[in-house]
């Protein structure tokens, strides 16, 4: 019975934790849209920054290139097909708390078909069925429950976020139930799916992506100013993207000074 009882002891404490986040976040009335950015960390950010981009450019950036140009096309879709279905119940999840029911439904019908029909979601027929699902995180969980973004933060080997998304990813890496269903062979398989679906959408962007960090005249602040701007509007916080009503200055001086 212990490999029963274990996860579901972690499972419970991590259940408890949500709760009291939940309970907390229950109080909060909800935020207004946030304007411009609120960057107090930004001397500890620029160096984690230039660690970041210092990495990519000795790591990530050649791996990826080596990945893209060795694996074919099919077996780089099926690994990120295999990466988004292992992130579904998560969603799942994510939506239940945010009290979307249609979006529960169709991300459950979706993994639902490529779990099946489509082979342990090495396939994606649901996209074909017209079934695409919604993507969601526990940070929009969090702005669901009124929780405001806090400072802008940039993580090593993470990169730009803000303090609710850093919490909410934080929370997902427990939250999604298949970490605790799936035996440890599979449980790394699984990882190894996702770090190269992660391989494969940075060969993907890598014009967007090397012009920021490589192109710009302040990579840093331009990274700044993209991430806000894609978060603000994922979370319909903008009109839409890119519309002068919303655009934040990556060069502003937060101060004022």
């Amino acid at each position: 019975m212990t490999f029963i009882t274990a996860p579901l002891r972690r499972l419970g404490v991590f259940h408890v934790l949500v709760a009291a986040s939940l309970a907390v976040l229950a109080g909060c009335s909800p935020k207004a849209a946030p304007e411009g950015f609120n960057d107090p960390f930004e001397e500890q950010n620029r160096r984690i920054h230039d660690f970041n981009r210092a990495v990519d450019t000795n790591v990530i950036k050649p791996a990826s290139g080596g990945y893209s140009s060795i694996l074919p096309a099919p077996v780089k879709s099926g690994i990120g097909n295999v990466a988004r279905n292992l992130d579904a119940p998560g969603d799942i999840a994510n939506g239940i708390l945010q009290g979307r029911p249609f979006h529960v439904a169709e991300n459950t019908l979706r993994f639902l078909v490529n779990t099946t029909v489509g082979v342990g979601g090495l396939f994606d027929p649901a996209s074909a069925l017209g079934i695409n699902g919604k993507r969601t995180d526990f940070g929009e969980t969090l702005h669901v429950w009124g929780a405001g973004e806090g400072r802008y933060m940039e993580l090593p080997l993470v990169g730009p976020t803000t303090e609710r998304d850093m919490f909410g990813t934080i929370i997902d890496i427990g939250l999604n139930p298949l970490r605790y269903a799936l035996p440890t062979k599979e449980a790394n398989i699984a990882t190894f799916a996702k770090f190269g679906s992660r391989l494969g959408d940075r060969s993907r962007y890598s014009n967007t992506i090397d012009s920021v960090l490589y192109d710009s005249a302040d990579s840093y602040a331009q990274a700044r100013l993209l991430y806000l701007q894609n978060r603000r509007f994922e979370l319909g916080q903008t009109g839409s993207a890119g519309s002068d009503d919303d655009f934040i200055d990556p060069y502003e001086d937060p101060y004022g000074q």
